[in-house]
């Protein structure tokens, strides 16, 4: 089976729409939210709990896993899905990130990242062709090109010169991916131009001469407002492929995403909802709550009394508070299978409402499930 994304459904109130990934290794639905799984884990969770509250692709770090264990060792224990044993989807990011956080360990060249090794101290020199290679390795099935994102905000020097590296790491990238004819893997290449929607549209239109099996729009959730997201999303989405995923990268806060997945995107990540949940301050439908507050000592209600996900049909916010005080890691791991469920159920009730509006319903999918 060779790789496609077909829309099968849009929205009349706005641009969502559901879609349909099929690869070699099963199907996928969209839009979907990506928990990430920096070093091949999403902290706390086993894969198992992960695909039981719905999750079906995750997103692990190419910088990270080539530090530490190294994709020769991954490649050995079978690929990525193997040795983390998820039979879910996985995107792997390029390190493109990393340009970005660990902006004060490394030096941005034409050829590529010198990056000093935050584990050992060993200088690291990642360029557009290693990142595709060591993506190859992992074997995951949708690869990310190395970008160059940068803060926002950012003067229009500053964002043209990043774009124009991006360009050229992109058509790099896109041409060692080629060579390597990986069979399960899809390549994306990644939109920058901050917030200047010129640069933007231009960005957009040099990579989809490249040919990627889908895009993203990358360098957002960097320091700019939601409005001003918003404006660059309804700019760069409509304008990239129908028939090609649509990635925003790094969202997000609940209404991140569902803004997002409204303007016709069909993938999201963020840490958010694992790492807010193991400090304590978790999303709900009634809003975003501190479970280490004191008004929550004798609470005897759910987490969530909307929620059907694990955690909030079996404890209540009372033990939740007191797992926490205590300093027990099973509240970290409760709080954090509730709130990637809630996230999963934002997007399950969107494309609910979408495939009633067109006269479906989920079963009506047919989908072949990943092996």
């Amino acid at each position: 089976m060779e790789f496609s994304f077909t829309v099968l459904a849009k929205s009349r109130k706005h641009r969502g729409r559901v879609g349909l990934l099929r690869t070699p290794r099963g199907s996928l639905i969209t839009p979907a939210f990506m928990p990430v799984a920096t070093y091949g884990a999403v902290k706390s969770l086993s894969p198992h709990e992960l695909y039981e509250v719905g999750t079906r692709i995750i997103v692990a770090n190419t910088y990270h896993l080539h530090l530490r264990p190294g994709e020769g060792l991954i490649r050995k224990a079978g690929g990525i899905h193997a040795f983390m044993n998820w039979k879910g989807f996985v995107l792997t990011d390029s390190g493109g990130f990393q340009v970005f956080s660990l902006s004060k360990l490394r030096r941005v060249t034409d050829d590529g990242v010198r990056f000093k090794s935050p584990v050992d101290g060993r200088e690291i020199f990642l360029t557009p062709e290693k990142a595709v290679r060591i993506q190859n390795a992992l074997g995951s099935d949708i690869a990310m090109v190395l970008d160059y994102p940068i803060e926002l905000p950012a003067g229009r020097e500053e964002t043209e010169k990043a774009l124009e590296i991006t360009t050229r790491w992109a058509k790099r990238s896109r041409e060692e991916f080629l060579r390597l004819k990986h069979p399960y893997q899809m390549q994306f290449g990644i939109v920058q131009g901050g917030l200047y929607e010129d640069l933007r549209i231009r960005s957009a239109e040099e990579l989809m001469e490249m040919g990627f099996e889908g895009y993203a729009v990358g360098g957002l959730a960097l320091g700019e407002s939601r409005e001003e997201r918003n404006r660059i999303l309804d700019v760069v989405l409509p304008i990239l492929p129908e028939n090609g995923i649509r990635y925003v990268m790094g969202l997000g806060l609940p209404e991140d995403v569902y803004d997002a997945a409204i303007r016709g995107a069909d993938l999201f990540d963020c840490v958010l909802p694992t790492r807010n949940p193991r400090r304590g301050t978790v999303f709900t439908s009634e809003g975003k709550i501190n479970l280490k507050s004191a008004k929550y000592a004798e609470d005897f209600s759910p987490l969530d009394p909307a929620c059907d996900c694990y955690t909030c049909r079996n404890y209540t916010r009372a033990y939740l508070r007191h797992l926490f005080k205590t300093n027990e890691t099973l509240a970290g791991r409760l709080a954090s299978l509730h709130s990637i469920y809630f996230y999963n159920r934002i997007l399950d009730r969107l494309k609910e409402e979408i495939l009633t509006e067109n006269g479906l319903t989920p079963t009506d999918l047919h989908l072949h499930p990943p092996a």
